[in-house]
């Protein structure tokens, strides 16, 4: 316990992974919120009037043991969890969600912070100061600080069973796709499977003791299946499986569990004063309302569904044509794509894999980093890991100062949520003077090397990790004085900016020749299979775009109305999505019920935020296209204006401070070929 309760003595003040046992956490946390509540209790009986030194930054740099300690647990939680550590999580979280009150709620506290708050027309502060006030403020106004002595006990009630219920749904969900194995003895019924997938299939099942081939849920076993087995029974059977994940009227079932948060969030909205659950959060966003984001969703609807309806036409007669099916289903889809891409582009994943192997795609980002932005990437093995997969690196700037820690995690395994994220380990901040430098991680669930091939990666995965290093680089490169500001701590609809428009340097031919180089010749990939990446580009975009607004529907669905009424999670879903729907409903799935983004991460209300950012993210990189890709001056610009000012400012201003103007959507829609 002891090693977490105080500064680590590690290089580079790393997190020390294997000097820290479970049974370290709860204790060390328990007494570290106790330590916490000394450093306010400081600031309230401090007799001085209140000042933004003796009040707001008191409060900014307390408890910064506790949030590192919390987010290697939670990190932990998420990336190498085992049931002691899902246990603990239980524990602690509502225990967490009780101390985050103590603060909110704590009423001297909050008066300190009011009077600072309402004399700051007199404070002379810097803009990152006037931010960091606001938002103190508001942490408080926005969290009940205003409350009588009943609602404020009802707050805290609602939070607690919150921080219970968002735990329990992610377990569930993690659970339903572990168990679940579809195990293959007849070799006849992998037919279309690309060797590499067999061979992975069969080495996991050795792995389990099992003889055949070894089909699951996470991501790297179920897509190639569901995209290349021409076995379409056992397609059917597997999307079966993964869209009933927590969705059987089982011990695993999420169903109460999504109606539970669903009203307990309108609950807490209401008390504080607001209509839904969408109108508190978007308060705080660029989009500032439900009716803004339903408006922005339902404009690119109607742009996008006519595509998409003449896309899934096409997709159909094709199906119809080579296989006489009556009717597409979800299982057909990844299946005839690929056929219909091959066909058109004459370019499928297998073809390309062979220049993506993971180690040049890994190069190739930190090549691009040091171009735009003069960072350096050097491996180490001189810092703790969590797990021996896990990659570290120290990154430095153009003056070899350092500038980062980078942990890179990329293979599934069991205790390992599915999907793909950036987190950190610390934040960047200054105090005393001092700087203190970002750890951050990126976590993804790639093709783990087989016995006779390295890790190939598809190129939707070749994206996937050029968007996770964007986020990653937002960290990296943080500039400012304050941790809550730093890094990616901005409005939840702007987070996604810097990670979707590092995407489009995969699509670049100057970018892809710096690292997609055959695995096995050293060839640097042919300029048609380059073209060909280009056209195919926006093969089914409008299908893409629809199936990701309706998305951003669901969750505006079940967060910006009154749910209260609400008593079957499915006919709910059902409804909310006809009007974007192209394939059959499938009664026994359900999307509500695994949808981990809403229900237990961080995109209530905010789901729209990726479409959001593309229209930021198309325009930011129509500008580098003008001026050259590897343009040193665009560059710099949004290094300055976006990557290194976290929070500091209203991001609009930091976009236009970049851009020199407002973004514009026709680059998105352009892009994704919606419009001429």
């Amino acid at each position: 316990m002891s090693t977490l309760t105080k500064n680590f003595s590690t290089k580079y003040n790393s997190s020390p992974f294997t000097q820290i046992k479970n049974e370290d956490f709860k204790p060390a946390i328990l007494k570290l919120i106790e330590s916490t509540k000394a450093e306010i209790n400081v600031i309230t009986s401090n007799t001085e009037s209140a000042t933004f030194e003796n009040t707001i930054e008191a409060l900014e740099f307390s408890g910064q043991q506790l949030n590192r300690v919390t987010s290697i647990f939670f990190n932990l939680n998420s990336a190498e969890t085992n049931e002691d550590i899902q246990k603990i999580a239980q524990d602690i979280s509502p225990i967490l969600s009780e101390f985050s009150n103590d603060i909110t709620l704590n009423e001297e506290l909050f008066l300190r912070v009011k009077a600072v708050y309402e004399n700051k027309q007199n404070l002379n502060l810097s803009t990152e100061q006037n931010t960091l006030l606001d938002k103190k403020y508001k942490s408080f106004s926005r969290n009940g600080a205003n409350l009588n002595t009943i609602e404020k006990q009802k707050l805290r009630e609602i939070d607690k069973k919150l921080s219970k219920l968002k735990l329990q749904f992610g377990e569930n969900v993690l659970a339903e796709t572990n168990k679940y194995e579809l195990l293959i003895t007849n070799e006849d019924q992998l037919s279309g499977l690309p060797d590499g997938a067999k061979e992975a299939a069969k080495q996991l099942a050795e792995s389990k003791n099992k003889q055949g081939w070894l089909i699951t849920l996470d991501y790297p076993s179920y897509i190639p299946f569901m995209t290349y087995a021409d076995n379409r029974k056992l397609r059917e059977t597997l999307s079966k499986a993964a869209g009933s994940k927590a969705f059987k009227e089982d011990k695993l079932d999420n169903q109460n569990i999504v109606l539970d948060i669903a009203n307990l969030r309108f609950e807490r909205a209401n008390i504080l004063g607001y209509k839904t659950h969408a109108h508190f959060i978007l308060e705080e966003r660029m989009a500032e309302t439900p009716e803004t984001v339903l408006n922005f969703l339902n404009d690119l609807l109607l742009k996008a569904k006519p595509a998409a309806e003449n896309e899934f036409k096409n997709l159909e007669n094709f199906a119809k044509d080579i296989d006489k099916i009556d009717r597409l289903e979800k299982w057909d889809a990844a299946y005839y794509s690929e056929k219909l891409k091959q066909k058109l582009f004459s370019l499928d994943d297998e073809l390309l894999k062979p220049y993506f192997k993971l180690e040049n795609v890994i190069n190739g980002a930190f090549i691009v980093a040091k171009k735009l932005f003069g960072l350096s990437f050097e491996e180490i093995n001189d810092v703790d890991k969590y797990h021996e997969d896990v990659l570290t690196y120290k990154v430095t700037n153009e003056n070899g100062g350092f500038t980062s820690l980078f942990y890179a995690d990329f293979f599934p395994r069991k205790g390992k949520r599915n999907g793909a994220w950036m987190t950190s380990y610390k934040s960047q901040f200054v105090k005393n003077n001092e700087e203190e430098r970002p750890h951050v991680s990126i976590v993804c669930n790639f093709t783990k090397p087989t016995k006779s091939k390295p890790s190939l990666l598809t190129f939707n995965e070749v994206t996937t990790l050029f968007h996770e290093f964007g986020h990653a680089l937002h960290g990296i490169l943080a500039n400012t004085t304050y941790p809550s500001l730093s890094g990616t701590s901005v409005f939840w609809d702007f987070v996604e900016l810097p990670s979707q428009v590092m995407e489009n340097w995969c699509y670049e031919k100057e970018a892809l020749e710096l690292f997609a180089k055959h695995y096995e010749t050293g060839e640097i990939i042919p300029m048609d299979l380059v073209n060909k990446i280009k056209e195919s580009a926006t093969f089914h975009e409008g299908m893409q775009t629809l199936r990701q607004i309706s998305f951003g529907l669901l969750d505006m669905s079940w967060h910006g109305k009154n749910p209260t009424h609400i008593d079957n999670v499915k006919s709910y879903e059902k409804e909310t999505f006809k009007n974007t729907n192209l394939y059959p409903d499938v009664e026994e799935n359900c999307m509500s019920t695994a949808f981990s983004h809403i229900f237990q991460g961080g995109y209530s209300s905010g789901y729209y935020s990726y479409k959001w950012a593309e229209v930021l993210d198309a325009d930011a990189f129509d500008y580098f296209k003008q001026e050259g890709i590897f343009n040193k001056e665009i560059a710099t610009k949004f290094k300055e204006h976006v990557l290194s000012q976290g929070g500091t400012e209203n991001p609009m201003v930091l976009y236009k401070r970049f851009r020199g103007q407002a973004p514009k959507p026709e680059a998105l829609l352009k892009r994704a070929g919606l419009i001429k």
